[in-house]
């Protein structure tokens, strides 16, 4: 398959012939497992305190004619801490149990629980081919929210990668077709719920995901763009085509890029 190389300004100034990596059938099941994977190895370890409700002095004894016993009083066996006695009678209240004010939890998550997942390198390399081909579909892109600019299928020259500034790679992008794609990213919808107040106000948009050869100047200018994502070719994994499992990411890519794809043998 071959796609033609765009200027910045929207020209034509060549065609190229796409590597195998763009050849591979779009599996959505693969490609879900394997982002499920990644997003669990980022997940960081939560428990209770392993303490947490047993501090209290609470002891009750199971035994007939027995000093502190629950037998014949017609009281359940629950462990019990004493606020004030006098004699063999106690003035006490459930503790420790669940169910107890200030009692342990029954099953509280914990702490040493593993939640990362190992995945196959055959099976890693092959979803990230299949997203890589699925960001080819403009049906599957246009399934996922993107507004598609006309031509899409495309790829940018590599002068791309040496702009400096926002403004500027926002104008770059609008004559590209992208100024809609833009809007739609960067509007914030409030989040609902506790995730207000727990530093997670605004909902954003995953928006063009541009795909460099190398470490450039590119990086650092769509930092203050909201929804655009850069990303070194070497670097690219199945999370960042497929956002939240769902393949077709509008992608772009720079001809440089491709040529080190191809050249390196990546993903293969």
């Amino acid at each position: 398959m071959e796609l033609k190389i765009l200027s910045l300004t929207k020209q034509e100034i060549g065609k190229k012939k796409l590597p195998k990596q763009f050849d591979e059938p779009v599996r959505k099941d693969l490609i879900q497992k394997v982002v499920r994977a990644l997003q669990s190895n980022k997940r960081q370890p939560y428990g209770a305190f392993p303490r947490a409700g047993k501090r209290a002095s609470a002891k009750i004894s199971r035994r007939r004619h027995d000093y502190k016993t629950a037998y014949g009083y017609g009281i359940s066996r629950v462990p019990r801490k004493i606020l004030s006695r006098r004699g063999t009678r106690f003035n006490w209240v459930g503790a420790f149990a669940p169910g107890t004010v200030g009692g342990r939890r029954t099953h509280p998550p914990k702490a040493e629980k593993i939640w990362s997942q190992k995945i196959n390198k055959k099976e890693n390399r092959k979803a990230i081919r299949s997203a890589i081909s699925a960001t080819l579909s403009p049906e599957l892109v246009k399934q996922r929210g993107h507004n598609v600019p006309e031509g899409y299928p495309f790829i940018i020259e590599s002068k791309f990668e040496g702009i400096k500034k926002a403004k500027e790679v926002q104008k770059a992008l609008a004559k590209l077709g992208l100024a809609e794609e833009m809007e739609r990213a960067s509007k914030r919808k409030v989040r609902a719920g506790r995730g207000k107040s727990r530093g997670r106000k605004y909902k954003t948009k995953k928006g063009p995901l541009l795909v460099v050869s190398s470490e450039c100047s590119l990086i650092k200018a769509c930092g203050a763009i909201p929804g655009i994502e850069v990303v070194n070719v070497k670097k690219i994994n199945a999370e960042l085509l497929a956002p939240g499992t769902h393949v077709g990411r509008l992608t772009l890519f720079t001809d440089k890029a491709i040529e080190s794809m191809e050249k390196d043998k990546l993903f293969m």
